[in-house]
């Protein structure tokens, strides 16, 4: 009787282990941060061209949940000298990237830095190449909500845009 009962806490204790663990969401999968009002979902990084000291790190988006607006003003990783904020616009036939000093985080909106849209963050003097699989630290500045680092993976972005692709 008293090796059932036993039995029977450990098999309880087991599947409500189980349970529990099922009922957690995916955390390690959706690779996303929250710093105060800000969701950023999954930094990532496209592996370097070889030979070039460069590289760029995007942002599946950055969404601002509060009621007021915010700024990405700056970053820095170990992997780099330095990160720029850039964007890329269109000058007649010619795309031209430049520096930004920041990139506007209207509230209640989402503003993505993905690969081959206007806005990307430009690692300058990589300390070693990026190689897909890698993953760095990559620390974001806000202008409210401050500091916060966050891992990004070095991967393929899922397509390649034909017309706004740029060597970095």
């Amino acid at each position: 009787l008293e090796m059932t009962r036993m039995f029977r806490r450990k098999a309880l204790g087991m599947l409500l282990g189980m349970g529990c663990a099922l009922a957690l969401p995916p955390t390690a999968q959706a690779h996303d941060f929250r710093v105060g009002d800000l969701v950023i979902d999954h930094p990532y990084a496209t592996p370097s061209i070889a030979g070039s000291s460069n590289g760029a790190a995007y942002l599946r988006g950055i969404s601002n949940k509060g009621k007021n607006a915010d700024r990405l003003i700056g970053a820095s990783t170990p992997m780099a000298a330095r990160v720029e904020l850039h964007e890329m616009k269109m000058d007649g036939d010619i795309m031209r990237m430049r520096e930004v000093p920041f990139i506007e985080l209207p509230a209640g909106q989402e503003v993505q830095l993905r690969h081959g849209q206007s806005h990307h963050l430009m690692l300058l003097g990589l300390t070693q190449p990026l190689r897909e699989g890698d993953r760095f630290d990559l620390t974001l500045q806000f202008e409210k909500a401050g500091e916060y680092k966050v891992k990004a993976w070095v991967q393929q972005p899922k397509r390649m845009p034909s017309e706004h692709s740029h060597q970095h």
